[in-house]
């Protein structure tokens, strides 16, 4: 029983961190879009840049990183249970993301570090900085160390038997990551942190972009992969029904590990310094990660029906009524799913070269961001938080009304903010611009109703966040002692048994190792073929 508590100690200081970044970081996000609509105008000592830089950096990489990596250890130490565990590496990521967090906050708030989330050159930020950055992504890799020691003692002490789904999912998730982040590792510690501290006289523009980009799109399947946990793990248990299928979840996870690295030149379209060839390659990489994702709706909506043909009702119909939107967890969870139809849709146009020429740089890009992100990503993570929480607390939540109205005025707000947005991008809304007056242009003037619309949703989105504020305050300080259980679903007992290879994540690495190199040793080798010119960065702010 201690040990579960200094378990729970553990995951809780990672939730926490995490969730403070979406209190700070939403209400940059609602400055940035209400200035942006003219609502107000920024104080020159706290600039539109600097307020953008720290919405990206505290949502998009700290929130999400922080949360999954508690959510991970969570779902590893609650399917293999070990005497004695030692909490050491869980506590090392912890320190090296807690701490890279506030050097690369402090950096952003104090104006040195303007730089977007997207921190490429040849826009120039402090080094501690980039010594934030290094530090929140190498403490991922203790996370993961700390899974694959778990699996490891679990193959000594079950051998034979199949790494438990949870696991193997956190397992999947993680090696993905991984990979990508030796990308971003690369760059940082090798090209941002020398060039920034003035060791080296420039920096290699088109190099940077690409290892970047080599990470920023699995970027985008990690959240995801963090939400699919949830998904196909935590709504059947709710639902009272076994996981849908032990093979099809480890196929589906397999294929996210293969199919998301090779893929992040769909980013550079427009970038000149990277031939027509393997833009084309990676496109039909990226178009082929969709099959994960169908074989995801069609396991989860599989288990919406099994739910509901427990319960005798049958039809689409039957089975909506069937499922529980009381509860929060679930709310959240099916809500960020309908988001995510729509992000996916954006995300086959944005994975079309002759598309994504007419949406680039555009707010087309912003909507469709956000409804993926802070849709199927950030609602389901939050809504997790109201079983979640109460679990590693040992306290009940009883503001179940707030919190079901919390999920809606999210749900609502985004949906209105990323329809704005897109709509916006389609008739030629430039992204990262604070102002779109343009001198009175005609065209520009066709922006302004829909910039504001999308401030509109976002000062609803903010609401919804105050409103989880109390409701966190109620679930850590409040509430009466009890008992609350956040659990995984059991496998089906009736299931065929999964074929071995399916188990074997060193196999499934080593084939997405070679599909990297296929994808990106041509547009490395071709670089460095070229006349490579370095830039001494700038600084615009």
């Amino acid at each position: 029983m201690e040990q579960q508590r200094a378990e729970n100690r553990l995951v809780l200081a990672y939730l926490y961190v995490a969730l403070v970044s979406v209190f700070i970081g939403t209400f940059f996000g609602l400055l940035q879009v209400t200035s942006r609509a003219g609502f107000f105008q920024t104080p020159p000592w706290f600039d539109y840049y600097r307020m953008l830089t720290a919405h990206g950096v505290l949502l998009a990489l700290v929130f999400t990183t922080l949360f999954i990596s508690g959510l991970s250890t969570y779902a590893t130490y609650r399917s293999i249970e070990r005497p004695r565990r030692s909490l050491a590496l869980g506590w090392t990521g912890w320190w090296m993301m807690t701490t890279g967090t506030v050097l690369a906050a402090l950096e952003i708030l104090a104006g040195n570090a303007s730089v977007l989330y997207t921190f490429y050159a040849p826009l120039k930020a402090s080094p501690w900085f980039y010594v934030g950055a290094a530090l929140l992504i190498v403490g991922t890799w203790a996370v993961l160390l700390d899974v694959l020691l778990a699996i490891a003692y679990f193959r000594r002490t079950h051998p034979g038997e199949r790494i438990p789904l949870p696991v193997f999912m956190v397992a999947a998730n993680y090696l993905m990551w991984f990979l990508a982040t030796i990308g971003v590792a690369i760059e940082v510690l090798f090209q941002l942190i020398p060039w920034s501290f003035g060791w080296v006289p420039g920096i290699d523009v088109q190099l940077s972009r690409t290892l970047f980009w080599y990470f920023g799109h699995p970027l985008v399947y990690f959240w995801l992969l963090g939400a699919y946990l949830i998904w196909y793990g935590v709504v059947p248990k709710i639902l009272g029904v076994p996981f849908f299928s032990d093979a099809l979840t480890r196929v589906a996870f397999i294929l996210f590990i293969i199919l998301s690295l090779p893929v992040g030149v769909h980013h550079q379209f427009t970038d000149p310094g990277i031939s027509h060839i393997w833009k084309e390659l990676q496109t039909g990489f990226t178009l082929m990660v969709v099959i994960p994702s169908l074989m995801t709706a069609f396991a989860l909506f599989a288990t919406f029906e099994q739910a509901a043909a427990k319960q005798g009702r049958h039809g689409f119909i039957g089975i909506v009524a069937a499922l529980p939107w009381s509860n929060p967890t679930f709310l959240g969870s099916a809500l960020g799913m309908i988001l995510f139809i729509f992000g996916g849709f954006g995300g086959i146009v944005n994975a079309s070269y002759s598309l994504d020429v007419l949406t680039h740089n555009t707010m087309w890009i912003v909507g469709h961001f956000h409804i993926t992100v802070g849709g199927p990503v950030a609602l389901t993570l939050i809504a997790a938080t109201y079983t979640l929480i109460p679990a590693l607390t040992g306290r009940r939540f009883t503001s179940e009304g707030l919190a079901r109205a919390q999920i809606w005025l999210w749900f609502i707000g985004l949906s209105i903010m990323s329809f704005a947005m897109h709509t916006a991008g389609l008739l030629g809304a430039p992204r990262r611009e604070a102002a779109l007056a343009y001198g009175g242009n005609a065209i520009a003037a066709q922006w302004v109703p829909w910039t504001m619309l999308a401030a509109v949703g976002g000062i609803i989105v903010y609401a919804s966040v105050i409103c989880y504020l109390i409701a966190f305050v109620q679930m850590v300080f409040g509430g009466e002692r009890g008992e609350t259980r956040f659990e995984f679903a059991d496998p089906d007992l009736y299931a065929e048994k999964t074929p071995a290879i399916l188990d074997r994540l060193g196999l499934w690495t080593a084939a997405a190792v070679l599909l990297v190199i296929i994808a990106y040793a041509g547009p490395i080798t071709e670089h460095f073929h070229y006349h490579i010119y370095l830039a001494p960065g700038m600084r615009t702010w």
